[in-house]
């Protein structure tokens, strides 16, 4: 294990100096765009939207916070409006539902850039796929009467915003808190290696995923990014994809589906505290992300490789 170690170290510095590299410069534009005002223009067209979601236009801003900072931006502006709103379990489901499929944006669609994906595809998947789903149990909930009661929000009123020094110091601490996570993952897949778990994943999860287009090459990754989180498994993927050991397509499959469905221990129970049912941020976010893979693995297979690299993801 000692002589492991410092392997181990290289490879995880490897992986994040590919992460830091996109998520470094988007942070400070996203802070610049906040300081300018840009959330609260998005947020303000996107009040109509919301409409269409049965929530009020006032919602907007949140989902519009969630997809250009983070889901943590989204929570402290859902905070602070949320008294006044007097939403429903129903609605909250809705919300936080949508901002699960879409949130860190900028930073999210630079991995999947970097790893070889279109923006110009994967941009409108989350947004859209968020709009559609939002749409979908809104419409499921009315017609059925379902979590008409009041949202049980069991977190407090957000302190006042941070200054830059502040904001500074916490994504310092957040970009230490990837670069542990992601030596963590190495080692962690090293382990299961070692012990024959990958394998045994690999031919459990291989009908599930190969479904969606994923191969034995990329699920351990893809299960792991959706467990713990895209920016985590998309490290990786960015990775196997610049060394040629992951196929393109499955490269651009394990990429969507993540997109779609990640972090789903830790994001799930975050949205949950914010009075959602399980119903919604979960088992929906779960069935909604494997029928759009499906779609998509019918639309894309038959292609030819030069279709594929113009539309969709890196061709080879």
């Amino acid at each position: 294990m000692a002589r492991a170690v410092p392997g181990l170290l290289r490879e995880a510095a490897s992986v994040s100096l590919v992460l830091f590299r996109i998520m470094i410069p988007v942070l400070i534009a996203v802070k610049l765009l906040e300081l300018a005002g840009g959330v609260d223009l998005l947020g303000r067209g996107l009040a109509p939207v919301m409409g269409l979601v049965g929530l009020p236009g006032a919602m907007g801003l949140v989902w519009a916070a969630a997809m250009i900072t983070s889901l943590y931006g989204g929570i402290v502006v859902f905070l602070t409006l949320a008294p006044s709103a007097n939403l429903s379990v129903a609605q909250v489901t809705v919300l936080a539902t949508m901002m699960l499929v879409a949130h860190s944006l900028p930073v999210e669609l630079g991995v999947a850039r970097q790893a070889g994906a279109r923006i110009r595809f994967m941009a409108p998947l989350r947004i859209l796929g968020a709009l559609l789903l939002g749409i979908a149990l809104a419409t499921v909930f009315g017609l059925c009467h379902l979590f008409e009661g009041p949202a049980d929000i069991i977190w407090g009123v957000p302190a006042t915003q941070a200054g830059l020094g502040e904001w500074a110091l916490g994504q310092l601490r957040n970009l230490v808190m990837i670069f542990l996570a992601i030596t963590s993952l190495v080692t962690l897949l090293r382990i299961l290696d070692r012990l024959g778990v990958t394998a045994f994943l690999n031919r459990m999860l291989r009908p599930v995923l190969a479904s969606m287009g994923i191969g034995p090459s990329a699920s351990t990754i893809t299960v792991l990014g959706m467990i713990l989180g895209l920016s985590y498994g998309g490290g990786l993927i960015i990775k196997g994809a610049r060394s040629g050991e992951i196929p393109p397509r499955e490269v651009f499959f394990s990429l969507c589906l993540m997109g779609l469905a990640h972090s789903v221990v830790e994001d799930t129970l975050l949205m949950m505290s914010l009075g959602a049912s399980i119903t919604g941020v979960l088992l929906a976010r779960l069935a909604f992300a494997w029928l759009a893979m499906g779609l998509l693995v019918r639309l894309i297979r038959p292609m030819s490789d030069e279709a594929f690299g113009r539309h969709f993801g890196r061709a080879s």
